[in-house]
């Protein structure tokens, strides 16, 4: 639009909207589907299914039946694209998986989902082992979840660890051991990998800890009870006693875990509430009789729709690509409940059922839900006030010309130039913003220049200028050196950020840090300033990120193997090569004929491998 055009007006933008969706609406079928309304940059504004995309499409011309925000959704399509299906389930489960990926702007919206951890025992070794597992169940084993969290996860395979003695090590670490483990010697393995235990009493132990995960305590109290009997009979009293040792903690733990609800076994139990301008949605996961843990979500543009549309929206993304338990209890009705019931039973190849108790035990259990939920939301509207507080008090502490809405924190972590990384973090008036955070690697400074790495990582991330949302802060871990090298860099770039470097004090001891700012004297702040803590928060949280990161590129760096760059050899030869010579050293004075020996790898794989070794 030029300066001299005049500027468009809300209510025209509304008529346009208006106009081009009975455009469409001529050549709509009665069919079912499902509908895209996108705005004049092409990005989706909204997704939404239909049983009779004709009958569904018109609604959005009845403008005074529309929430604010379909309003402004509708003012600003510029054009839609229609994909039609053989029935209302099948659009159904295509809106949903389309909102889920897509996230468009005006959909109700499940943010910070996530995967849930869950118990593996795998079946892929001779002698199974413990683990815990996020994301696909594309690896042989039983699965035994979801888990509420990482921490639950962590102190179910600790009991397993400790009642049945079964194996967590990888299979590498497994086949090359020539004695026991600290695991064995503090009793939370019987060592199959050196033959402390035979093949049998190992996986008796494995069956033992499946009965275990899923419910089914009284048989393995049983056996073990029968098994201290005849270790006392035989006067073995000291294996005796181990045994009843084992039956006490499993008592222990049974007492803690279980539930005493009538006809409930695996169920999800689901709240919503609506408060304080939020949504909340509170999930229970209740398994094998037992309560795996509760989550929190919070809904992202439902302030204007009923609890049930926000619960449908959120039941029918969050089971995308996570198996529902048989049943899901929820505290309000659904409009589409036998639609959505049917459309994820054929999802996911299960009978499921959704019910909405008003009495008895079910629904005691409801209410506490939405009690949970209710906590919830009062706790984040605290931590919103005492954010907000903060930022506020950051303004003025920094000279800040407003209240800053988005502050980037640095950091670079590197062991004596090696792995190294650089990473931005970044905290808004609502919290920590982790889908925004960012990590890079150096491209051209060395990696023991700080200094440059900082330099470098700052013109790369304002490259995205266009693209990311201006920071009105940028907090870097470092002092005035950091502080003149990013300082360099926005002046070249003509960018106009306020930053600040923080330097830990003598001895590094946090409460003496420094603050410098460009035109400014160094200052520190009181001990026990609160401003001073939030902001130690701030960096510690980026120098978290970045340690983990480098951490990571570190243990990528020590496990990956030199048979990695031999051409031909796969995953799988490279398994059945490491497990027949125990190292990629013993690999690489391997003859050709010791390698033919290698199930899998025939003369001419052997002979690359061994050509890799001898010609380099």
């Amino acid at each position: 639009m030029t300066p001299d055009q005049p500027q468009e007006q809300p209510i025209d933008r509304l008529a346009r909207g208006i106009h081009i969706i009975r455009d469409v609406v001529r050549t709509l079928t009665s069919d079912a589907g499902v509908y895209r309304m996108l705005n004049e940059k092409g990005d989706i504004l909204y997704i939404g299914k239909a049983k009779n995309l004709k009958k569904r499409v018109i609604a959005y011309t009845h403008i005074d039946k529309l929430p604010n925000r379909l309003q402004r959704m509708v003012s600003e399509t510029i054009t839609m694209e229609i994909v039609t299906t053989h029935t209302e389930i099948e659009a159904l489960l295509l809106e949903a998986n389309l909102i889920k990926r897509l996230q468009p702007r005006y959909n109700v919206l499940l943010k910070d989902d996530k995967s849930f951890p869950y118990i593996l025992i795998t079946k892929d070794h001779q002698y199974p082992r413990v683990l815990k597992h996020r994301g696909p169940h594309n690896i042989s084993g039983d699965y035994y979840g979801p888990f509420a969290n990482v921490a639950a996860v962590d102190e179910a395979i600790l009991v397993v660890q400790k009642i049945f003695k079964i194996r967590n090590c990888t299979d590498t670490y497994f086949s090359n051991r020539d004695r026991p483990c600290l695991q064995y010697h503090i009793k939370r393995c019987t060592a199959p990998c050196v033959k402390r235990i035979d093949d049998v009493a190992y996986n008796d132990s494995v069956q033992q800890a499946k009965n275990f995960l899923i419910g089914k305590t009284d048989i393995v109290q049983k056996i073990l009870a029968d098994k201290m009997v005849v270790l006392s009979d035989a006067m073995e009293f000291e294996k005796a006693a181990q045994v009843r040792d084992t039956l006490k903690l499993m008592t222990d733990i049974q007492s803690r875990q279980r539930i005493n609800i009538s006809g409930i076994r695996d169920a999800d139990i689901i709240a919503i509430v609506k408060k304080n301008g939020m949504t909340c949605v509170q999930v229970f996961f209740f398994r094998y009789g037992q309560n795996f843990g509760t989550a929190s979500f919070f809904l992202a543009h439902a302030h204007d729709e009923t609890e049930s549309a926000s619960l449908a929206a959120f039941i029918t993304q969050f089971y995308q690509e996570r198996p529902p338990a048989p049943l899901i209890l929820m505290n309000h009705d659904l409009d589409d409940r036998e639609l959505i019931q049917e459309a994820l039973s054929t999802l996911h190849e299960c009978k499921l059922n959704l019910e909405i108790p008003k009495q008895g035990l079910k629904a005691e259990l409801i209410e506490h839900a939405v009690q949970n939920a209710n906590d919830t939301i009062d706790r984040k509207v605290t931590d919103s006030d005492n954010l907000k507080k903060m930022f506020e008090g950051i303004q003025g502490l920094f000279n800040l010309p407003k209240i800053p809405e988005r502050i980037e924190i640095y950091d670079n972590s590197h062991l004596q130039g090696s792995h190294a990384c650089g990473v931005m973090v970044v905290a808004t008036q609502t919290g920590f913003d982790k889908k925004s955070y960012r990590k890079f690697t150096p491209k051209e400074a060395a990696t023991n220049d700080d200094f440059g790495m900082m330099k470098e990582f700052l013109h790369r991330r304002f490259q995205h200028k266009e693209d990311w949302v201006k920071p009105d802060l940028l907090l870097i871990d470092g002092g005035q050196g950091q502080l003149s090298a990013v300082q360099s860099i926005l002046t070249e770039l003509a960018i106009d950020v306020p930053v600040v470097g923080i330097a830990k004090g003598a001895d590094r001891n946090a409460g003496r840090e420094r603050f410098f700012m460009t035109g400014k004297e160094t200052f520190q702040l009181p001990i026990d300033d609160p401003f001073l803590h939030f902001l130690q928060r701030l960096r510690d949280e980026a120098h978290r990120f970045a340690i983990g990161t480098h951490r990571q590129k570190r243990a990528k760096a020590i496990t990956k193997s030199v048979l990695d760059d031999i051409p031909g050899i796969g995953g799988a030869r490279k398994k059945k090569l490491l497990l027949h010579f125990g190292s990629a050293q013993s690999v690489s004075k391997a003859g050709i004929t010791d390698l033919e020996r290698v199930e899998g790898i025939n003369r001419s794989v052997a002979q690359k491998i061994y050509d890799y070794f001898h010609e380099r």
